[in-house]
């Protein structure tokens, strides 16, 4: 039987207290809604669905490149008139899953399994057993132990509001089931909406199997209605994460300090130390130490780097054996070749830097190539932007690069050329040679500043 998922993303989210769409508001670096997305995706369905609410566009404009079919539902009438409007684009034939955009954390384990054990013909949904279930629907279960209806927080009794299995609002079913079940919903309710928990009880007044998976940790199934849950459930996705790591044999000096936003492959015996944030794709091979309050965004390092406190690496390749920081920036497009030291203070932005350099302090480096065993001194900087075009600088095999040196690009030093400190340089230098541009030192006798009164 083919999967047809329907994803629900059209709640107001009015207590996040912000112009942004609750599903558009981000987890580990992405939107709630695209990591929905991205799960389902994982259990190759037919087609998904997500339907948004009126005004809503916001989300579908957002989310262009996401793999589904958007849905208005241009009146908010409740989650049983929502999966009625994604209905239509559904076959008869075909099953139907229904998520949330804004639980993002629920695992492709559990939905396999709600999958794989609800009957052909039957209705299955996720459930929990919460300590505290406040705020959460009531499964009702027969003295069988057979559910049969659940019942919202607001709309229980007292009795009913000390059960502590709750409803996570994940349902599967057949699409013509849900076809005849939809519309028969009533909103004799509180919120005087048309609630997608009812057809529980229509399913079960016609005998039909229902089928209760538990989720596998509770916090899988954990909504977002405010900002304090988002953040709360932000720790819970990051300790995954760490406890992964830590199982693959990274050692992680804080797990409760790490922040990963994208996709990580970290090989056994890396350490990170404290409020490091990896970001984008970040491949970080053997032994090599990450640093406490370093920053790297779509990055692959080598083996037994060393990434020192405070340093920021973008868009960059740092080869075995090399040290970055403290206090470094390394921006796009940089390749840094084998046991290369850059120091602290030091930029490199689109820049090729050679084996067995040195960068040691303070120096910028912009559209420039290195090469092997070049020593570069500290306040060295090149000029590379004109104004209207950045203009490269090329550095031989060799170099020496005297402190305080300005490099007025385009230009080029040669092979083991030596550049005296305090130079600027507009005109290449040539190989084997020492060259100085510095103007002669002049004092000016009998000369004062002018008093401040």
């Amino acid at each position: 039987m083919g999967l047809q998922i329907i994803i629900l993303a059209a709640g107001k989210g009015q207590r996040m207290r912000s112009d942004l769409p609750k599903v558009l508001h981000r987890l580990g670096g992405k939107p709630l809604l695209e990591r929905v997305v991205n799960t389902a995706l994982q259990l190759t369905p037919q087609a998904i669905h997500v339907v948004y609410g009126n005004g809503g566009s916001a989300v579908s404009q957002a989310l262009t490149h996401l793999p589904v079919n958007w849905v208005e539902q241009s009146q908010l009438l409740g989650t049983g008139h929502a999966v009625l409007q994604a209905l239509p684009y559904c076959p008869d034939d075909q099953r139907v899953l229904i998520l949330y955009g804004d639980v993002p954390l629920i695992s492709v384990e559990s939905l396999k399994q709600l999958l794989e054990n609800t009957p052909a013909e039957g209705l299955g949904l996720i459930v929990a057993e919460l300590a505290d279930p406040q705020g959460f629907g009531r499964i009702i279960r027969d003295e069988r132990g057979h559910i049969t209806a659940i019942v919202e927080q607001r709309d229980a009794t007292e009795q009913q509001r000390h059960i502590k299995e709750i409803n996570t609002g994940i349902v599967t079913a057949p699409v013509r089931q849900l076809k005849k079940w939809l519309p028969q919903l009533k909103n004799t309710n509180q919120q005087q909406e048309y609630y997608l928990t009812d057809i529980i009880a229509l399913a079960a007044n016609e005998g039909l199997p229902i089928y209760g998976a538990q989720a596998a940790c509770g916090e899988e199934t954990r909504g977002v209605n405010d900002r304090i849950e988002l953040a709360a459930l932000e720790r819970v996705y990051q300790q995954q994460l760490a406890a992964d790591l830590m199982r693959q044999g990274v050692m992680i000096a804080d797990p409760n300090r790490l922040d990963i936003r994208g996709e990580c492959a970290i090989a056994p015996d890396v350490f990170l130390d404290i409020n490091v944030i990896l970001e984008g794709r970040v491949v970080i091979g053997k032994n090599s130490r990450i640093g406490p309050h370093v920053v790297l965004k779509d990055v692959e390092i080598g083996e037994n780097v060393e990434i020192l406190a405070n340093s920021v690496i973008e868009g960059a390749v740092i080869a075995d054996h090399c040290q970055i920081g403290p206090f470094a920036r390394i921006r796009p497009e940089t390749s840094i070749a084998p046991r290369t030291k850059i120091g602290n203070f030091v930029e490199v932005k689109k820049s090729k830097l050679g084996a067995d350099c040195k960068v040691n302090h303070l120096t910028y480096l912009g559209d420039t190539t290195v090469g092997e065993q070049v020593n570069i001194g500290a306040g060295t900087i090149t000029c590379n932007y004109d104004g209207i075009n950045k203009n490269p600088t090329q550095i031989g095999d060799g170099a020496f690069i005297g402190s305080n040196t300005s490099l007025v690009a385009p230009i080029s030093i040669g092979k083991n050329a030596t550049i005296g400190a305090g130079s600027t340089l507009t005109r290449d230098a040539p190989a084997d040679a020492l060259t100085v541009a510095r103007t002669r030192q002049t004092t000016i006798k009998g000369w004062r500043r002018k008093n401040r009164n």
